[in-house]
C-alpha cells in the first residue's frame, strides 16, 4: 500500500488555570482554628505562600501537577514568614521551560499579599502567550483591577499569534476607550493584524496614526512595509522602505519578501546585492526569500552563488534554509543536486520531502518520486496537499492508474477532495492515464471549478491525442462562467492545430486579442502554429511580427512552418535572423528543415549553408 496509518503526536494535557482573583479563594483559616467575623478581609491582588527565601529557593517540579494548593493545604504559619519578592517572580517566568511551570509561579503569584499586580500579571500573561494559552492569558487580562498598555499589548499580541484578529482590533478599541495610549508595539500589533485581514483602510489609518504621535521607529516602518506588501500595494510599500532614516537587516528582509511573495523575484534578486554593499549580512529568513527568487526566476547560478555562501554561514544546517535549497534546484531542473542537498541534511520536514517529491515528478522521474514518499512514509512524516499533488503528477508522468486511483482513495478519506489544487491534478492524472470518464466526472463533482481545473482536462486531452474533447471541454468551460488563463488558451489552440480547426482557431484568436494573454510569447507560439497547420502563412507572419518577445519555441514553429508549407527560402531566412537574436539553430530544426526542402536549388545565390554539425546557417 501506498499509505499507512501514522500515529498523531499525544495532545497536550490541559491544566486547569488559577483564578486571578482574591475573591475566588477562600479565607485563610487560622491555627487556632477560630474564625474572626468582626476582622476586616482586605480585598487583595495576590496572597502570600512563603517567604521571600522560600520563593528564591522555589522550584516548579516540587509542586501539585496543577501548579497551585488550595490554602488549606499550605503551612498555616506561612503568611508570618513575610512576602515573595516580585523581582523573583518577574524574573523566574520567562526561564519556565513548559505551561505547567508557568502554572506553578502564577499559583504562588497569586498568594502574594503585597506584590505590585500590573507588574507581575503583565509577565504572566506575556508566558502564557508565549506557549499559545490563550484563554489563559485572557483569564488574567479580566481579572485585572488596572491594565497598563504593557497589558493590552501583551493581549493583542496573543491574539496574534493565534491569527485571531478580529479580535486584536477589538481590544485596540477597547483600549483606546480606556484612556490608554498606545505605544509603538501596539501599533506593530494592530499593523500585523491588518496585515493578516488584508485591511487596507484600518492599516493606512493605524499607519496615519503613527506619523501623528511621530512612533515611528525602524520596527513600526518595517510594520508599515509588510503591511502594505501583503495587501498588494507594492508601489506604497516600496516607498515606506525608501523612506525609513534608519534601516536594519529585517527592514530589507521584509521588502525582499514583499516582492517575492507578489512575483517579482526579479527586483529581490537587484535588491539582495544592494543590502549586502549597506552592509548588512543576511538572516536565514532573507537565504530562504532569495533561493525562493532564485526557483522562480530560473536563476541557477545565483543560486548556486548562494548555496556556497550558506555553506559557511552558521545557519547552514537550518531546516528551512535546506528545504528552501532543494526547491530552488529541484524547479531549476537540478534534480540530483537538490538529492544531494537532501542527504546531507541533518533533519528534514515535509516541506523538504515535498519539494524533492515535486521535482522528481516535474523533471519526468516519476518512479523516483514514489519511491521517496514510501521513504517519507516509513519514516512517518506527516503529509500535506502539496505532497499529494506531487505524486499525482508523478503518477500521471508514469501513466500508473493504480496508484493514481489509491491516491484518489486516500484523498476521498482524508475529505480532501475539495481542493482546487489536488482536484485539478488529479483531473490531469486521470486524463494522462487515459480514463476521460473518471476526469469528466471529478470535474463535476469539484464544487468550484477554476481555470487551472479546466486547464488541466483541456491539456490532459491534448497530451493523449484527443483534441476535439478537448475544444468541448472548453466550451464547456466558458459555459461555466470561468475566465481562460494564457495556459488554457495555449492548450486549445494546440487542439485547433491538430484538427486543422482554422474556424475555432480564429474564434479564439478574437478572444485572445481582447486580452492581456495576446502578449504572452506561449500564445502567441501556439497562435503561428495552429495558422501554420491551416496553411495560412501570412496570418502567421502577422502575429509573430505582432508578438513584444519571440523564444526559442516561437522561432521554430514559424521555421518549421515555413518549411511544411513550402517556403524554404523564408524558412532559411528566418534561421539567418534566429541567430541574429542570439538562439542557436540545433541539429533537430535543421534536420527538419532540410528534410522539408529536399528539392530546393542549393545552387541559388540568395541560399548559402556553412557548417556541418553545427547548425549554423549563413
Amino acid at each position: 500500500m501506498l499509505f499507512c496509518c501514522s500515529l498523531s503526536p499525544p495532545g497536550t494535557q490541559a491544566y486547569p488555570l488559577p483564578p486571578f482573583q482574591p475573591s475566588s479563594f477562600p479565607l485563610r483559616v487560622r491555627s487556632s482554628g477560630e474564625h474572626k467575623s468582626n476582622k476586616k478581609v482586605e480585598h487583595q491582588y495576590f496572597r502570600a505562600q512563603s517567604s521571600r527565601a522560600k520563593v528564591q529557593s522555589f522550584r516548579p517540579e516540587t509542586h501539585p501537577a496543577d501548579g497551585y494548593c488550595p490554602p488549606e493545604e499550605q503551612d498555616p504559619e506561612a503568611d508570618s514568614a513575610g512576602s515573595p519578592d516580585v523581582d523573583a517572580l518577574a524574573s523566574r517566568l520567562p526561564s519556565c521551560g513548559s505551561v505547567a511551570d508557568v502554572r506553578k509561579v502564577h499559583g504562588v503569584a497569586v498568594r502574594s499579599p503585597d506584590a505590585p499586580g500590573i507588574f507581575v500579571a503583565n509577565n504572566v500573561i506575556s508566558s502564557y502567550v508565549r506557549f499559545s494559552e490563550i484563554s489563559d492569558a485572557r483569564k488574567v487580562f479580566d481579572g485585572m483591577p488596572e491594565r497598563s498598555v504593557v497589558s493590552w499589548t501583551a493581549m493583542m499580541n496573543g491574539y496574534q499569534k493565534s491569527g485571531d484578529y478580529t479580535e486584536v482590533v477589538r481590544l485596540f478599541w477597547d483600549m483606546v476607550r480606556s484612556g490608554v495610549q498606545g505605544n509603538s508595539l501596539s501599533f506593530v500589533c494592530l499593523l500585523k493584524s491588518c496585515s493578516g485581514q488584508c485591511n487596507a483602510k484600518l492599516g493606512r489609518q493605524v499607519h496615519c496614526c503613527v506619523v501623528k504621535g511621530r512612533w515611528g521607529n525602524v520596527i513600526v516602518d518595517s510594520a508599515l512595509v509588510h503591511f502594505y506588501a501583503q495587501c498588494g500595494d507594492l508601489a506604497s510599500a516600496l516607498m515606506m522602505f525608501d523612506k525609513m532614516a534608519s534601516r536594519d537587516v529585517i527592514s530589507w528582509t521584509t521588502m525582499i519578501t514583499a516582492y517575492v511573495q507578489q512575483g517579482c523575484g526579479d527586483k529581490a534578486l537587484q535588491m539582495f546585492p544592494e543590502m549586502v554593499s549597506e552592509g548588512f549580512l543576511p538572516n536565514e529568513f532573507t537565504v530562504c526569500s532569495i533561493l525562493k527568487a532564485c526557483a522562480e526566476e530560473k536563476a541557477l547560478r545565483c543560486g548556486k552563488q548562494l548555496h556556497g555562501a550558506v555553506l559557511k554561514k552558521l545557519y547552514k544546517d537550518d531546516i528551512h534554509v535546506g528545504s528552501a535549497l532543494v526547491t530552488m534546484y529541484a524547479r531549476n531542473g537540478e534534480v540530483f543536486d537538490a538529492q544531494a542537498v537532501f542527504d546531507m541534511m541533518p533533519r528534514r520536514n515535509t516541506i523538504t520531502w515535498t519539494s524533492l517529491i515535486s521535482g522528481y515528478a516535474q523533471s519526468g522521474h516519476g518512479e523516483k518520486a514514489i519511491l521517496l514518499f514510501r521513504q517519507m512514509k516509513m519514516r512517518q512524516v506527516s503529509v500535506n496537499n502539496l505532497t499529494i499533488v506531487g505524486l499525482l503528477s508523478a503518477c500521471g508522468s508514469i501513466r500508473s492508474l493504480c496508484l493514481g486511483k489509491e491516491l484518489h482513495a486516500h484523498i476521498i478519506k482524508n475529505s480532501i477532495q475539495e481542493n482546487l489544487q489536488i482536484g485539478s491534478t488529479l483531473v490531469w492524472c486521470y486524463c494522462k492515464c487515459g480514463e476521460y470518464t473518471y476526469a469528466a466526472r471529478i470535474i463535476e463533482e469539484m464544487p468550484d471549478r477554476d481555470a487551472i481545473s479546466w486547464t488541466a482536462m483541456i491539456s490532459g486531452y491534448n497530451s493523449v491525442g484527443h483534441s476535439a474533447e478537448a475544444l468541448k471541454s472548453l466550451d464547456d468551460m466558458l459555459w461555466d462562467g470561468v475566465t481562460p488563463n494564457t495556459y488554457t488558451y495555449s492548450s486549445a489552440l494546440k487542439a485547433c492545430a491538430k484538427l486543422e480547426a482554422l474556424r475555432d482557431g480564429r474564434r479564439i484568436h478574437g478572444v485572445v486579442n481582447k486580452t492581456p494573454a495576446f502578449l504572452d510569447v506561449f500564445v502567441g507560439s501556439s497562435l503561428i502554429e495552429m495558422y501554420m497547420r491551416c496553411g495560412k502563412v501570412d496570418e502567421a507572419r502577422r502575429v509573430f511580427d505582432a508578438m513584444p518577445e519571440h523564444n526559442l519555441v516561437t522561432w521554430k514553429v514559424i521555421i518549421t512552418g515555413f518549411a511544411q508549407n513550402g517556403l524554404c527560402e523564408e524558412a532559411f531566412k528566418y534561421m539567418y535572423l534566429m541567430q541574429q537574436e542570439g538562439h542557436n539553430v540545433d541539429d533537430f530544426m535543421l534536420s527538419k528543415v532540410l528534410t522539408s526542402c529536399g528539392n530546393l536549388d542549393w545552387e541559388s545565390d540568395d541560399i548559402s549553408l556553412s557548417g556541418s554539425t553545427t547548425g549554423s546557417v549563413g
